[in-house]
């Protein structure tokens, strides 16, 4: 036997596995593809490897360094994407179903190496401000700040995205700087196994960021810590078993469930089948059932349907599952393959028939129901499977029976409520899809029904055309559900990456905090010289660096050329009589003027290192400016962000947040806010002119 048939586990920057134990068939034809390995892992070794050498050399980098580094991997996973595409099609997936799991795992990639360069410091400190006062002289104040945990996270994942379900969880922890231990589910582990071989022949991967289990985590669960994380994805039974680990009870270590669900579809009462709704909802249930053949643990296994056109749903649904074709992916024409594997076949099968003890078949393998292709007699193949629900209100049935495949129920409602009742029965989901066109059903039923579901998907003839669909988790949005759902939260952007960072409450003078943080906290000492900030290249200026202008006092002219230029013409600006009667009691500055006269006392205006302001941020006007007022600026540095970026000119670039406070003459705030610039780096500006 060839070592490249048995698939061998990463532990310790080596490849484990040289004889083989199970064998791993194809779902299409039964065949032997590849083999686990029989060797036993030493857990030990890879916690601590992970835990010595992996958090040591993710800490090396930084939050922004790090984002850069999983774009690279996308961009190289895509480069030989060929590669797992031909090896996903023994799992049963077609090109399709594999899309999702391939580009989508490297689009997942790219969105968050995406937010940590918009969203996230340089450095490994995240504040989580604004920083409060806790004294009335603002010498004690208070903030939150977000820092590695500095244990490791052990990702144990499900058989039917053995790729993309992976990185949606690696993506996160590795942006956090936590290293990755990952388990597949069996079946498919012949896929991870070949995707985390490309991460590390790469030369990406920092040595202990990503290690593999192929086989059993044996002991790994007894061996976590409270600094760690575990996540979980596959069953609702399996993820209740995992959860009261003795030992992760004992460490109170976070532990993250994303378990398959009865997510249900529900077609709103006043949708008739005349309606572009009713078609987009016979696509969307057909497209949940067969889609990955049913293996989505966001799959649509309840369809919610007004009792006066069960008939027609049934009717669509039918004559829409006729036309797939199943079969093996590689021959043309086939829209869905088998399931993953035969011990999945098995189960679904077991699951149909406890699901008809209370509905009765629609649609099934009695239909004519021919797969093709050679040798898929001995595949893992399951007919679309559409059942009705003989009473929606009894105890089990779908309410409670997950077939994990092709597998659907349809139930009957009389009015909205008894829809949203019956939604619920499922408790608690990963998602659920509402089809109408009337914005005041979808009022009334989506706070209805979000208690008891991560995500919720209103569909209509305007959405449709960009909607992603029921079953497409993304990577800004959350992806978990409550409940049987297993309470968890996924993805989600920044708050994913969150999940993996420890929130600590700070306490101390302003100057201490922006010392902690790496960012100027009002109160702080700032420090001024006679350089003006913006004359500074990005290396060179300080968080804290600042500049206290000179004044400007407001006339009657302002307002009224700054109106004129503007078309402002408000009120509170120009009617003497009105402003009088006002809460503010006199004529008051635009607020975009006292904007607009800080820049003018702040800037510099000749050519340096500033190159452009793109933006403001927390801007809030605090005090009204009167015709007569003085007003004063200060600008200090206050965050700086090392994205790794050059302008079109190839020239380094840096970006600096400024806070601003305008205050008037007796010293109160009248504006607040930050503005966003790029700033020239020196070595760059030196290079260029060599």
């Amino acid at each position: 036997m060839s070592q490249q048939s048995i698939l061998q586990s990463f532990i310790g920057e080596r490849w484990i596995g040289q004889h083989a134990a199970k064998s791993l068939r194809s779902a299409i034809n039964g065949q032997t593809i590849t083999h686990t390995h029989e060797e036993s892992l030493d857990f030990a070794e890879a916690i601590a490897y992970a835990r010595q050498r992996g958090i040591n050399e993710l800490m090396a980098m930084d939050f922004q360094q790090r984002a850069q580094r999983l774009k690279a991997l996308a961009k190289y996973l895509l480069e030989r994407k060929e590669e797992l595409y031909a090896l996903s099609h023994h799992s049963g997936a077609t090109r399709a179903d594999s899309w999702i799991d391939i580009e989508g795992g490297a689009g997942t990639l790219f969105t968050y190496s995406g937010i940590g360069a918009r969203e996230m410091p340089s450095g490994n400190v995240v504040h989580e401000g604004p920083a409060m006062p806790l004294g009335k002289l603002n010498t004690f104040a208070g903030s939150h700040i977000l820092v590695p945990r500095g244990g490791v996270a052990l990702h144990i994942n499900a058989f039917n995205f053995p790729i993309w379900g992976m990185l949606e969880k690696f993506a996160p922890s590795f942006l956090a700087g936590m290293p990755c231990i990952i388990k597949p589910a069996t079946a498919t582990s012949y896929l991870t196994e070949a995707a985390v071989r490309m991460m590390h022949e790469s030369g990406l991967l920092p040595a202990g960021s990503l290690q593999l289990v192929i086989g059993s985590t044996g002991d790994l669960l007894d061996r976590m810590e409270g600094q760690d994380v575990v996540t979980f994805t596959g069953s609702a039974d399996t993820a209740a078993m995992l959860r009261v680990n003795p030992n992760l009870i004992r460490n109170s270590v976070p532990f993250n469930a994303e378990a398959d669900s009865l997510n249900c579809a529900i077609l709103a009462p006043e949708i008739t089948p005349d309606d572009p709704e009713f078609e987009l909802f016979i696509k969307e249930v057909a497209r949940e059932m067969t889609v990955k053949a049913g293996q989505k643990c966001t799959a649509i296994r309840r369809a919610i349907v007004p009792a006066k056109h069960l008939d027609a749903v049934a009717e669509g649904l039918r004559a829409r599952l006729a036309k797939v074709v199943a079969g093996d992916p590689s021959v043309e024409g086939v829209r869905m393959g088998p399931l993953a594997s035969h011990a999945q076949q098995a189960d679904v099968a077991e699951r149909i028939q406890a699901l008809l003890q209370s509905s009765d078949m629609l649609l099934g393998a009695q239909d004519g129901f021919s797969p093709l292709g050679e040798g898929v007699g001995e595949g893992a193949f399951c007919a679309p499977t559409l059942l009705l629900a003989r009473d929606p209100h009894a105890a089990g049935g779908a309410h409670d029976i997950e077939a994990f495949g092709p597998v659907s129920t349809l139930m009957t409602y009389d009015d909205i409520d008894e829809a949203i009742a019956l939604a619920a029965r499922g408790k608690g989901s990963l998602v659920a899809s509402l089809v109408t066109k009337d914005p005041q059903v979808a009022a009334r039923a989506v706070p209805a029904t979000a208690a008891l579901h991560g995500r919720l998907h209103i569909l209509d003839r305007e959405s449709a055309a960009e909607s992603t669909g029921h079953g497409s988790p993304l990577p800004m949005l959350k992806h978990g559900g409550p409940g049987r759902a297993g309470g968890g939260e996924e993805l989600g952007g920044l708050r994913a990456v969150k999940h993996y960072l420890q929130r600590t409450a700070v306490q101390g003078s302003p100057s201490m905090l922006m010392a902690v943080t790496g960012e100027y906290v009002r109160g702080a000492k700032v420090y001024e010289t006679e350089v003006h900030p913006f004359r500074r290249y990005f290396e060179e200026l300080k968080i804290g660096e600042s500049l206290l202008t000179h004044r400007r006092t407001v006339t009657e002219a302002d307002l009224v050329n700054f109106g004129c230029l503007s078309g402002d013409h408000f009120y509170m600006h120009f009617d003497d009589i009105a402003a009088k009667e006002s809460q503010f009691g006199k004529r008051i500055a635009h607020g975009y003027f006292v904007l607009s006269a800080a820049a003018g006392l702040f800037v510099s205006p000749g050519v340096g290192p500033v190159l452009a302001n793109y933006g403001l941020d927390t801007l809030r006007f605090i005090n009204p400016v009167g015709i007569g007022d003085t007003i004063q600026a200060r600008l200090t540095c206050k965050r700086k962000i090392d994205q790794g970026k050059t302008s079109p000119k190839g020239e380094p670039q840096g970006v600096v947040a400024w806070d601003v406070e305008v205050t008037n003459q007796e010293g109160e705030l009248v504006a607040s806010y930050d503005i966003l610039t790029l700033v020239l780096k020196r070595n760059g500006a030196q290079a260029d002119k060599t």
